[in-house]
């Protein structure tokens, strides 16, 4: 059994949902995310994504991920249903972002659903050693999903 991730699309980009729900599942799985948890990436267009970076964090224009994180591991009772958060992307702020990273629209996309997965799991970025934790992780969580590897 694996922890239990959705995907809603509501834009308009192609993209490949099985692989973002694949690494998803694969990230949570690493972390030792319970099986009874739940988890939801929603892929959203441009002006969605303005408009949640302004409500939520009070910023200004559309951001690439967002995180809501719901349900800490650990925090809810055993048997009671937990929800882990929503992964927010706006696959057209990562398509456009990608060339200066030297990546493609979907390799950044992935990128961005794990370390959404992260900021639902507690982790920042806001000191420098988070960051180089934080940053390192999300690499080596990627690499291991490419080749493969058994979640843990």
């Amino acid at each position: 059994m694996s922890v239990s991730v959705e995907l809603a699309d509501e834009q308009q980009r192609a993209v490949d949902a099985e692989d973002l729900v694949s690494l998803a599942r694969h990230v949570l799985a690493e972390r030792h995310v319970p099986d009874d948890m739940a988890g939801t990436l929603l892929l959203v267009d441009r002006e969605t994504m303005t408009q949640l970076n302004a409500d939520h964090l009070g910023e200004r224009g559309a951001t690439d991920v967002l995180a809501f994180p719901i349900d800490a591991v650990g925090e809810s009772p055993s048997g009671v249903p937990a929800v882990l958060g929503d992964v927010v992307l706006c696959p057209e702020v990562a398509a456009e972002q990608a060339p200066r990273f030297d990546r493609s629209a979907h390799d950044e996309l992935r990128l961005l659903t794990v370390h959404g997965l992260l900021h639902l799991l507690g982790m920042d970025h806001a000191e420098e050693a988070e960051e180089r934790e934080m940053f390192a992780l999300t690499e080596q969580l990627l690499v291991s999903h490419r080749r493969g590897t058994a979640p843990r």
